[in-house]
């Protein structure tokens, strides 16, 4: 790979994965327990970081992937930014909605049952973290 397409790979890998230790293993789980913060106000918070949270995820994405077709990257780089980019897939695709539906359910004022939904978006978090820390070592180590 060129410099210009490593730098700009390795910037947007570790932006991705800054973004994504900051919101989703700090912000989510802080604001419940913030003094005035119930279940409403918190899940309609929520559902405004993680939608701003998956739009810049997915622009990191495609920058990562861009860098990497400029100059093709060695396998073990473009097998793990390939798995970080499926793991945003399933989790927009699949378990987002089901979230979201959840959360309407909610904010209507229905009682829901505890869902193993967020157990599941929660490991492919940490999936996605593991993936990207690979991405960035890689890309550093060269």
């Amino acid at each position: 790979m060129n410099n210009v397409a490593v730098s700009v790979a390795t910037a947007a890998t570790f932006l991705w994965l800054g973004m994504v230790l900051a919101i989703s293993f700090l912000e989510a789980p802080l604001k419940f327990r913030a003094r005035g913060v119930d279940l409403v106000i918190g899940l309609t918070i929520g559902r405004v970081v993680f939608r701003a949270l998956n739009k810049a995820e997915m622009a990191c994405a495609v920058a990562i992937l861009v860098a990497l077709a400029v100059r093709a990257p060695s396998v073990s780089v473009a097998s793990a930014a390939v798995a970080a980019v499926a793991l945003l897939v399933v989790q927009l695709c699949l378990v987002r909605p089901r979230l979201n539906r959840r959360s309407d359910r909610v904010l209507a004022g229905g009682k829901v049952p505890r869902s193993a939904s967020h157990h599941v978006y929660i490991a492919l978090e940490a999936a996605k973290v593991v993936a990207l820390a690979t991405v960035g070592v890689l890309l550093l180590s060269g």
